[in-house]
């Protein structure tokens, strides 16, 4: 299979070159590519905190397939697996409710590093980065829809106390690991009906951050980033934390705005986002998903949302400013397969991208010349991709093709099923 793959790859080489692309540039700069493999897709968003709690935020995940990971011993063989199938080098994004707390009761409001060092210690030996959330939701202290926006002032210093030891353990994660950490604040605070009282909340909101937010740490250790969302179950009138509210944040105090292509009206396409956002912030993250009707969190799969979002980042050289990440948690399938193949059709995304002779079709539109825009564009489509990707993949030493599904299945029969 090896050589029929490098002779598909040759054949394909040439007809790159036909129209002026580099294949081989193409594959060396997905070295540049770097994914945050979420780690709530492993076990539903449980985490491990001693207390049972639902699920709560206006998300949910749906499904019981078998296999949940329900320790971190799970996780972690789960997340090594995932990783031996994708090629490249991946980082790992966490929650705080997924510490090492060793059965010990630990409030979110107590998180230390020490909570925490096992996953950094974990990461340096798999030779790979960390970013990290914190975690405000499925608590008693966010019960009534409302955490850094609340009107309950003991609640709110809590959740305050909370994102500052976050952004502490965040801090010490990208000094341990020597690569930064994007630390993502995301709250659920909203109201199921409409509020009044819209602009109180606003308030106490820009209050918490200001404070959560008060002591710098250096970039070269983490970075701050703010996610809006257009709203939740539970919260369908008002989210606090608008794309507006958090826009205007990001840009006042430099930091990252979080683009979840979740968060936005269904006809909203995040990759038009970047570039405008970029005009203005130094750096953005994106939360990679697919919005099913809405935000769903669905799998991720080559489709024209993930394709845009992947083509203004690589037409534009914004690697080095553009942060990425996956957001989806789907339990009706094996868990292991979702992971991987979410993660290779982002990664498909950008190759194709990479494949793109981007400097042509900018001067034939330039020229005006739409017409041949729109069918360069087209006849793009149906270039041999799937080659260079294959020969990408033999290049990394990880499956090719459809073999990845069979190993995912064995690991099921020898692991998942047994737990």
């Amino acid at each position: 299979m090896s050589e029929l793959i490098k002779k598909a790859y040759e054949i394909a080489k040439e007809q790159y070159v036909a129209i002026g692309v580099d294949t081989d540039a193409a594959i060396a700069k997905m070295r540049d590519v770097n994914i945050s493999l979420h780690c709530w897709q492993t076990d539903d968003v449980g985490g491990f905190e001693t207390a049972d709690g639902e699920l709560s935020g206006g998300i949910q995940a749906t499904g019981n397939y078998p296999g949940k990971a329900t320790t971190i011993e799970q996780m972690r063989a789960d997340l090594e697996k995932v990783l031996a199938l994708l090629p490249g080098k991946q980082r790992l994004n966490l929650h705080a409710i997924y510490g090492d707390f060793q059965g010990e009761k630990v409030d979110r409001n107590e998180i230390e590093v020490k909570h925490f060092q096992s996953w950094i210690d974990w990461c340096k030996a798999q030779g790979i980065g960390m970013d990290f959330n914190a975690t405000c939701f499925s608590h008693e202290r966010a019960a009534d829809g409302f955490t850094l926006s609340s009107k309950n002032e003991e609640n709110r210093k809590f959740w305050v106390e909370h994102v500052k030891r976050c952004r502490a353990i965040s801090a010490e994660i990208g000094k341990q690991l020597g690569t930064p950490c994007i630390h993502n604040t995301w709250i659920p605070d909203g109201s199921k009906d409409v509020p009044v009282d819209r602009n109180g909340y606003r308030t106490l909101l820009k209050k918490s951050l200001d404070e959560a937010m008060e002591t710098e740490y250096p970039k070269e250790q983490m970075k701050d980033a703010v996610e809006s969302k257009l709203f939740g179950i539970g919260v369908e009138s008002m989210t606090v934390g608008s794309h507006d509210f958090y826009l205007g944040y990001a840009i006042k105090n430099n930091k990252l705005i979080c683009l979840d292509n979740g968060h936005f009206h269904p006809t909203e396409q995040v990759g038009d986002k970047i570039s405008s956002v970029l005009q203005f912030v130094d750096e953005v993250l994106l939360h990679v998903t697919r919005p099913v009707r809405w935000d769903s969190d669905h799998v991720v799969t080559l489709n024209e949302d993930v394709q845009l979002i992947a083509s203004e980042i690589m037409r534009n050289d914004f690697l080095d400013r553009v942060n990425v990440g996956l957001d989806f948690f789907d339990a009706s399938i094996n868990r292991i397969g979702a992971y991987v193949t979410g993660t290779r059709a982002a990664m498909k995304a950008f190759l194709i991208a990479a494949l793109e002779p981007t400097k042509d079709l900018v001067a034939v539109e330039e020229a005006g010349k739409n017409f041949e825009r729109l069918a360069m564009l087209e006849e793009l489509k149906t270039m041999p991709f799937g080659a260079v990707w294959d020969y990408y993949c033999l290049q990394e030493g990880v499956p090719t093709g459809m073999d990845y599904i069979g190993e995912i299945q064995q690991y099921e029969k020898d692991v998942l099923l047994k737990r």
